[in-house]
């Protein structure tokens, strides 16, 4: 079947053979894989085990993380600073139709509509029997150490699947069904942050995005159906700003030319001078966005950093010690009934994600694809299979 890999060298520069194991699997891509390429490869249908599930991909979204793969630093290594083995099919946002499964499967049938979580938890080790399924300890991730779905099909295992046919009835478009549920991912991620591990959003909170590609356009859809009091955004990008307010902003701003201080200021007037409540980073650049929400956070903030970075980043702590504020981070949208809960929303109406799809185009042309997103000026880019 047609698949599109990515291929790279593998220079260890800061951690050991050892470390990796046999399957050269590095904790920080950054700090190992070098020279990426994207080939389309015809590569073997993988037999699916007893519990597994084959997916015909309807369709897949190129990720920010994606795009970091093919993106390098002055050394020619990758910035994705997420654990990765190439070479690996790419693509974890996606959507299809169920075309066979194994022998002991029970969720799902032949024929029914699903999505998929990406991080494929084992359920077994510590951290997942104490409710960590994003940090298991034998974690494999679709599109980075197990094959994505940049590809005519995928195989996952039935415990990560969950059914879209609700959504394909409330769309009357089996099609559309699969484009939206294929933002599921990349939104549960928002969820994730803010809602498991973060306090949530009330109707008070004023919330302040940093970052406006799919994970922060969904921290401002989910703030918006949580009735936040204000929502502020901040892009790099004017596409992006103007998809902020299409999804739900009050107020968003291109802050290419603005000064830290301005952008605090701007903060600062959005929410009556208290500051922000929920202050999510989704840029992945603080060492840009960190000195601005030093200045911007409200008393007993939370800032949800969502964003990668494989860089070490100074905070002032005392700052706070003196908000009674926290900062938290959060990977992933698996386990907590992330999934069926957006599902839910998008297939009630109470969440609707189709402005942020900007962009549709065949798997074949997945070069131009990449090369688009490089821009940061779509919501997201979907690579359609049929």
């Amino acid at each position: 079947m047609k698949a599109v890999t990515l291929q790279a060298t593998w220079a260890p520069r800061s951690i050991s053979a050892e470390a990796a194991g046999p399957n050269r699997l590095a904790p920080m891509a950054c700090e190992a894989w070098r020279d990426p390429k994207l080939v389309m490869s015809d590569v073997p249908d993988t037999d699916p085990g007893p519990h597994d599930v084959v997916i015909d991909v309807s369709v897949c979204g190129i990720c920010g993380s994606d795009t970091h793969c093919i993106e390098t630093d002055t050394n020619g290594y990758v910035i994705f600073s997420g654990p990765a083995a190439f070479p690996c099919t790419l693509g974890h946002e996606f959507a299809g139709t169920v075309i066979a499964h194994g022998a002991a499967v029970t969720r799902v049938v032949v024929g029914e509509l699903v999505t998929s979580e990406g991080m494929m938890y084992c359920g077994d080790c510590v951290a997942c029997t104490r409710g960590h399924v994003n940090q298991c300890l034998r974690l494999r991730m679709v599109g980075f150490s197990h094959p994505g779905a940049f590809a005519e099909r995928t195989v996952v295992h039935e415990k990560h699947c969950w059914s879209i046919d609700g959504l394909a009835s409330f769309f009357g478009n089996a099609n559309k069904a699969c484009h939206i549920a294929s933002l599921v991912e990349p939104v549960g991620c928002a969820q994730n942050g803010m809602f498991v591990v973060g306090p949530g959003v009330d109707k008070n909170a004023h919330v302040v995005v940093f970052g406006c590609g799919p994970i922060g356009l969904g921290a401002i859809a989910l703030a918006r159906a949580a009735g936040a009091a204000s929502i502020t955004a901040f892009d790099l990008t004017d596409g992006r700003v103007k998809l902020a307010t299409l999804m739900g902003a009050d107020h968003a701003y291109n802050c290419t030319q603005m000064q830290a201080a301005d952008v605090a200021s701007v903060i600062a007037d959005a929410t009556n001078g208290w500051g922000g409540d929920v202050i999510v980073e989704a840029a992945g650049a603080a060492h840009n966005t960190m000195p601005i929400i030093e200045e911007a956070l409200a008393p007993g903030a939370t800032v949800v950093y969502l964003g990668r970075t494989g860089e070490r980043v100074p905070i002032m702590l005392d700052v706070l010690v003196s908000k009674a504020a926290r900062i938290v981070g959060a990977r992933g949208h698996a386990g907590y009934g992330i999934f069926p809960h957006i599902i839910d929303m998008l297939q009630t109406g109470v969440l609707d994600l189709a402005p942020m799809i900007t962009h549709t185009a065949p798997l074949d042309d997945f070069a131009a694809a990449f090369e688009r997103s490089r821009t940061r000026e779509d919501g997201k880019i979907l690579l359609v299979g049929r």
